[in-house]
């Protein structure tokens, strides 16, 4: 997968894609990293992996649930969202 440089050069589907390969991917760690950094960079949520590994309430969120937190508090920080379809 092309890692793109910001949050809005991404597609839902794209990141929906991209945060299933952070989660489920390969057993190589060092791609493993290079991944969760990029997640961490882009996103620019105070939680960062958190909101994979560790998310609220315990509960495993799925990358759709992800998108939607994504989406939720990019939009009240006055951040861009996603790229359209």
């Amino acid at each position: 997968m092309e890692l793109k440089s910001k949050l809005s050069d991404y597609t839902e589907a794209e990141f929906i894609e991209f945060i299933n390969e952070i989660k489920f991917g390969s057993n190589d760690e060092a791609q493993e990293d290079k991944l969760i950094f990029h997640f961490k960079k882009v996103v620019g949520h105070p939680a960062g992996s958190d909101l994979i590994f560790y998310p609220e309430n315990n509960v495993e969120n799925s990358a759709k649930e992800i998108i939607q937190i994504l989406k939720e508090w990019r939009e009240a920080q006055g951040l861009p969202g996603f790229r359209s379809e």
